[in-house]
This record gives structure tokens, sequence and C-alpha cells, in this order.
């Protein structure tokens, strides 16, 4: 079962990419007191991720910190030097957390697992966007496979 409105989001052990370079964060305490939109993404690099859902969080940060966020986090399953590069390569150093799942627990925890094997991309993050207060979920919206229609920044901010 996916998570969902009124869960609480997992206390498990991710990376972020930092400037310093890759930092464990606790999820736990990651969402603990705040709001936080947490989207995720099939991989890091990959065109729809690169060139719709990332970037509609970066353009839709100032609108969505004006609604009451506190911050805006994006994962994947892929490593804190991966989401890194990838976040260079984005040009948005310290406007979105990148947090790496690299052996997808946090995103098994959740139950948003999408297994890809058969294609040879491994178990990764089903596209998603969530909303969580204080580490409640208030908001969730899950894609169909291949789909980009419901997690996008803009359909966040919508929501909130």
């Amino acid at each position: 079962m996916p998570i969902s409105v009124g869960d609480a989001i997992p206390a498990v052990k991710v990376m972020q990419a930092t400037a310093e370079g890759p930092k464990e964060v606790d999820t736990g305490e990651f969402f603990k007191g705040r709001t936080v939109v947490l989207f995720g993404v099939p991989g890091a690099f990959t065109p729809t991720c690169s060139a719709k859902h990332l970037p509609s969080f970066v353009e839709n940060a100032d609108a969505l910190k004006a609604k009451g966020v506190d911050a805006i986090a994006c994962m994947s399953v892929n490593d804190a030097f991966v989401m890194g590069a990838w976040a260079k390569d984005q040009g948005i150093a310290g406007q979105v957390a990148m947090l790496a799942d690299g052996s997808a627990v946090f995103t098994k925890a959740m139950g948003l697992e999408f297994d890809l094997t058969a294609r040879g991309l491994g178990v990764r993050c089903q596209r998603f966007a969530l909303v969580a207060k204080d580490g409640k979920v208030t908001h969730i919206a899950i894609e169909a496979p291949g789909a980009f229609e419901v997690s996008s920044g803009q359909a966040v901010l919508a929501a909130l």
C-alpha cells in the first residue's frame, strides 16, 4: 500500500547531496516541525525528470514558500553523487534538497517502489509529489506509469 493522507513519513536514513558532499539525513528529523514538499522521480538525468518534473518545482519554489512551504525536496533511487551532479547540471543549488535513496529503503517504506528490472533499471521510485506537515502527509499525488499530470510543482501549488 502506498503512503496516503494522514500517514506519518517513515523515519529512515537517506543521503543528501550538499556542496560539501554527501550528508546522512534522518527523514523523521527532516520532516519534523515544518511543511515539506517531497517529490519523487524514477531517475536523475532521465528525460521527463530533467525537462519537466524537477524544473516545475524550481519554477514554483517562491510561490510554494509563499504558501507556507519550508522546504522542497526531490528524491530518487540514485546515489548522492548522482543527485549532486544532477542538481549542478540543472543549476538549482540550494533551491531543492536532493535526497538520494540509493537502496530504495525510503521508497519501499512509503510503498512507492516501481520494479523496472525487466527494462534493466532495477527498483525505482514511482513519480509522485506529497506535502507533509510536521511529518504527516496532507496531500499526495502518484502518477500512473509513464504519466506526468498530477505531481508537478504547479499541481502541488494548486493543492495547497
